[in-house]
């Protein structure tokens, strides 16, 4: 027998991300998926080396590989369409579980439980780093987008700003402090 969910996956490469604006680089989701991966590890090891948590890092970079692959059955609905009303979330909501437990299905019985941790949003500190570590990747792509000159991402990049200092996790503030300056930076400014 022959299983498709790898295949599914390797489709993410052509799911274009903020597709309502225009972009200077194109981003995919299987791009953002890796940049979500090093960043919600580097907050798992913040959440422990800094202030003597308990994230499993490695889970964190596991869960935000597989964060966005149900949208290879859905699509990358937009933010501002996705979260425009309760209607409209709880509805998407509905759709991405059943998208979810569709990829799931093209996996071989016996891998779907672990795989399901990875593919179905969960809770605890290993899911909430993701989900930081995700909107800090958007902040980052506006960051990256206002520093080639597209002023298009200005609003996107203080909405999300806002969104991540509202999360009111200090892992997230520590990796601001630390590390989000170098993005801002070129190639030949970076020691």
């Amino acid at each position: 027998m022959s299983y498709d969910f790898f295949a599914y996956l390797n489709r993410m490469k052509y799911i274009e991300r903020w597709s309502l604006m225009h972009s200077t680089v194109k981003e995919n989701v299987m791009e953002h998926s890796a940049g979500v991966a090093m960043i919600a590890h580097a907050l798992g090891v913040i959440n422990n080396v800094v202030f003597a948590g308990d994230a499993d890092p490695d889970r964190c970079a596991a869960i935000a590989v597989f964060h966005e692959s149900a949208e290879v059955i859905t699509g990358d609905l937009p933010t501002p369409i996705k979260y425009y009303n309760d209607d409209i979330r709880n509805a998407y909501k509905n759709i991405e579980g059943i998208a979810e437990a569709r990829l799931l299905s093209t996996l071989p019985e016996a891998f779907r439980k672990s795989y399901e941790p990875l593919v179905v949003s969960g809770k605890g500190v290993n899911y909430t780093l993701v989900k930081a570590a995700d909107k800090i990747a958007a902040y980052l792509k506006c960051v990256e987008e206002l520093k080639y000159g597209n002023k298009e991402f200005l609003k996107a990049k203080n909405a999300t700003l806002k969104a991540i200092r509202d999360m009111g996790l200090p892992e997230v503030d520590y990796f601001f402090d630390n590390f989000v300056k170098g993005y801002e930076k070129t190639l030949d400014e970076m020691e």
